[in-house]
């Protein structure tokens, strides 16, 4: 088990995946989202690279449109 926190609470994840997997598993698209990986704001470039490691803190922050 991957054990790390998003947005502040404790989350175990069964097998790694990368910021864009962990995404796509909640069904957030990578345009309409802000994340904060340990302390640093990612480029979206970057959501396909990093992989998710035990430790990791990670802040996900999802914008709403209406109108």
């Amino acid at each position: 088990m991957i054990e790390l926190t998003i947005n502040g609470k404790p989350v175990e994840l069964s097998e790694p995946l990368t910021v864009q997997g962990f995404l796509d598993s909640k069904k957030l698209h990578r345009s309409m989202v802000v994340v904060e990986y340990n302390g640093t704001i990612l480029k979206r470039a970057q959501f396909d690279e990093i992989v998710l490691a035990s430790g990791d803190v990670l802040e996900v922050v999802h914008f709403v449109g209406g109108g």
